[in-house]
């Protein structure tokens, strides 16, 4: 018996997007200088801070590599899913692949999966690094039970979500693909630098924290603090709570609303035609 196919079949959003995530990560993962850097990058600040920052937070009994690591994952993530992403995507748009797949069953929807995959492969696979280094140069101590592990889950989930969204919003406003870089890197890394990556938080003037608290990346900082420092450090953070709740909502806005601005803006060509 011969099985009949129906020929008004198309496969699912989710189908698509995984089938594209599959694609993506191998391209990804046969451009060794991309990976190479991708992984090293993190890496590298973290052993050079270490060197150079090594020491307690006053009167916490927390040593400043430990607080600068959950910094330095959130940064990761920031990077790999806003500044890289754009680039990638605007890439895309002028080079004419993505006016080669709006001809293909994939919705824009389908892309984002592909994408945003591999920014949240590419961001474990740093994570894991950063813990390993961490570990073993410098005695950090990792989420102590399920609950912190759940949270740190859904703290990069949620941030690499809002992440690439954004990155793939921002291509809207590149006219040339080598400007993408030039357009991101300037509000992330002024972002990295006020939401408690390279210094302390509580330690900078309270606009500055008004300005950062209105960004994720802020919120990621904090959230992945909750779970990699001790409890004793939460009377220092500004607000005297981990505010795990507040986390949790804050970030789950961004990534909506970053999602529909993704989905309202993303267009198969660029500017220009």
């Amino acid at each position: 018996m011969t099985a009949t196919v129906d020929p008004n079949w198309t496969p699912s959003v989710l189908a698509v997007g995984l089938t594209r995530y599959r694609l993506e990560l191998k391209t990804f993962l046969r451009n060794r200088e991309e990976v190479m850097f991708t992984l090293a990058f993190p890496l590298i600040l973290l052993l050079l801070f270490g060197v150079g920052l090594n020491g307690e937070i006053e009167s916490t009994g927390v040593d400043f590599v430990q607080y600068f690591l959950a910094g330095m994952i959130a940064s990761s993530a920031v990077s790999a899913g806003f500044i890289s992403l754009s680039q990638q995507v605007a890439i895309e748009q002028h080079d004419g692949t993505l006016k080669r797949l709006a001809g293909t069953p994939m919705s824009p929807v389908s892309y984002f999966i592909g994408k945003t995959g591999v920014v949240i492969t590419a961001a474990a696979a740093q994570m894991v690094l950063l813990f390993v280094v961490g570990v073993l140069f410098y005695g950090v101590d990792l989420p102590r039970d399920g609950f912190g592990w759940m949270t740190l889950g859904w703290v990069m989930v949620l941030g690499l979500a809002a992440s690439s969204f954004l990155g793939i919003s921002i291509t809207r406003l590149v006219d040339d693909p080598r400007a993408a870089a030039a357009v991101a890197q300037p509000p992330a890394l002024v972002l990295q630098f006020i939401s408690g990556v390279f210094f302390l938080f509580s330690g900078l003037p309270v606009w500055l924290q008004n300005v950062a608290s209105l960004f994720p990346l802020r919120w990621m900082t904090l959230g992945l603090r909750s779970v990699l420092l001790p409890d004793a450090f939460e009377a220092a953070e500004t607000a005297g709570s981990w505010q795990r709740p507040k986390v949790f909502v804050v970030l789950m806005i961004w990534t909506v609303g970053a999602g529909i601005l993704a989905h309202r803006t993303f267009r198969w060509s660029s500017r220009d035609e």
